[in-house]
């Protein structure tokens, strides 16, 4: 059974990310009294707990994970809760192997790879959930710090892609870059002040 769990909804910028991620029952069990003790969704950890956490799930052998992604260009064709099942099915389709169960955070989500059960809050009360949604927090930070080197105006590294107050200047002041949603509002309004990017 995989818990499966988004990061990056929100932002105005940057892909959708989501990891799966199967936890054996014994290897959950051992973990969880010493390396996960505490382990809970990713939005209620720091920066350093959840780097910690990430290290200790990617280097257990016996704990398998699954990562997919959307691009901005994705979420602005499918919407953000298209390209989230998306992400979602591709994080279990690139499991190594195959679940035969999920149990995704939130609402129900249509077309996954396997049958799912869906639970509020899942993040908090689900270890598999719990640590899906720190692989894919990690993984996406990760990915918006190396953007931050190609768009460094958008503080990418700082932000994660989210509506901070400078990241709204720079958008006004710079216009969007090709990883900004252009189907979310901020950016739409910050690209009436570019009509060469409208294209």
């Amino acid at each position: 059974m995989a818990g499966v769990d988004e990061a990056g909804r929100g932002p105005l910028a940057g892909p959708v990310y989501a990891a799966a991620v199967v936890l054996p029952p014994l290897t959950a069990e051992l973990l969880y009294s010493d390396t996960l003790a505490g382990l809970t969704d990713s939005k209620q950890l720091n920066a350093g707990r959840r780097e910690v956490y990430f290290e200790v799930l990617v280097s257990e052998p016996d704990i398998l994970i699954g990562v997919g992604w959307c691009s901005a260009a994705e979420v602005d064709e499918f919407n953000i809760l298209g390209a989230t099942a998306l992400a979602m099915r591709r994080a279990l389709e690139n499991l190594p192997q195959s679940a035969d169960h999920a149990l995704v955070d939130g609402l129900p989500i249509k077309g996954l790879p396997c049958a799912a059960t869906a639970i509020v809050h899942g993040d908090a009360r689900s270890l598999s959930i719990a640590a899906a949604s720190v692989v894919a927090k990690v993984k996406r930070d990760r990915y918006m710090e190396e953007l931050d080197l190609h768009y460094p105006a958008y503080g990418f590294a700082a932000n994660k892609g989210y509506g901070a107050r400078s990241h709204i200047e720079a958008l006004f002041r710079h216009g969007p870059c090709p990883e900004h949603r252009r189907s979310f509002r901020p950016v739409q309004d910050a690209l009436q002040f570019f009509p060469g990017l409208l294209e």
